[in-house]
């Protein structure tokens, strides 16, 4: 990695101390932003950066744009060359994460819809530290917002004001993270990662109208349980106490992979974490981000 850390701001390369936006942009005068969080992985064996699941993480930023009705659109090859671009400027050749966020920026106006500006962000990221011990959650008291709201599957910064007060509440309760449950009173997700749970061996996980983000992590779970680990997986409504009673449960997410859980409010897992479900999907994940499982190249984007 270069000395100085480069963000790409529309295309340009600019060091990190200079990558600003006015306050009076509408992105931070009405949190009109949307976003991806990308990961690439190191393959020692490839000498080679890929990056997971690109396209999947760029068409899903088209449709946050969309949806936000944004005055601008971008092809897709655009947005891929630009995410390829920053890890390229920084000289990166190791496990990273990347930030891609699409900006309104010009007039303040709540109505304002552009000009978009693509800012991207590229650096290492911190080890997960509950990977073999698992995260003491706690179910918050806030609710995850609604469609009707302020649609969770697009992933707009605006939502994670939610998640944020539902962490919070969480760290003064004395847990490391949050799940939230719908206005119906069903599992949503953790503000920052979708949920799994095995339950009487029954793998099992919250359907996509219960509030959660369409994660990609999760879509990819669940074709690596059906596909390659020959486990199908049960895409439905989870109540609260179904949470008490599973013997395993796991949160997923770009930023977080597959990180087990050990507790939900005080209440240990019938199976210490990280159970044997658990990890065997993970390990499957991981050889999957770097390259190492035969049949899924498609999901590789090679930097280098």
């Amino acid at each position: 990695m270069s000395g100085t850390i480069y963000i790409l701001m529309d295309g340009e390369a600019v060091p990190q101390d200079q990558a600003v936006i006015p306050v009076t942009a509408p992105a931070v005068a009405y949190a009109s932003a949307v976003f991806e969080g990308i990961r690439a992985y190191w393959s020692d064996r490839d000498r080679q950066m890929y990056v997971f699941r690109l396209d999947d993480h760029l068409r899903r930023l088209q449709f946050s744009m969309r949806a936000m009705r944004y005055g601008v659109q971008y092809e897709l090859d655009a947005l891929r060359q630009q995410v390829l671009k920053a890890i390229r400027v920084n000289e990166l050749r190791q496990d990273i994460h990347l930030r891609m966020t699409a900006l309104i920026t010009g007039t303040t106006a709540i109505t304002t819809s552009a000009p978009v500006l693509l800012a991207v962000t590229a650096g290492p990221y911190p080890p997960n530290q509950w990977v073999d011990r698992g995260m003491a959650v706690g179910v918050s008291s806030w609710q995850r917002v609604h469609d009707s709201s302020s649609p969770p599957r697009i992933k707009a910064t605006a939502n994670y004001s939610n998640g944020r007060l539902a962490m919070l509440e969480a760290k003064e309760n004395g847990y490391d993270a949050a799940l939230m449950l719908t206005r119906e009173g069903k599992v949503a997700e953790a503000p920052v990662a979708t949920c799994f749970l095995v339950r009487n061996g029954q793998v099992l996980t919250p359907a996509c109208t219960d509030g959660i983000l369409e994660s990609i992590t999760r879509d990819t779970l669940i074709k690596l349980f059906n596909e390659e680990l020959k486990t199908p997986v049960q895409e439905r409504s989870v109540d609260r106490t179904e949470l008490y009673d599973a013997e395993e449960l796991f949160l997923c997410g770009s930023g977080w992979e597959v990180t087990p859980v050990a507790s939900v409010d005080r209440i240990p897992m019938k199976v210490a974490a990280p159970g044997s479900i658990t990890r065997r999907v993970r390990d499957t994940y991981l050889k999957a981000v770097r390259g190492e499982l035969p049949g899924r190249q498609e999901w590789l984007t090679p930097v280098w």
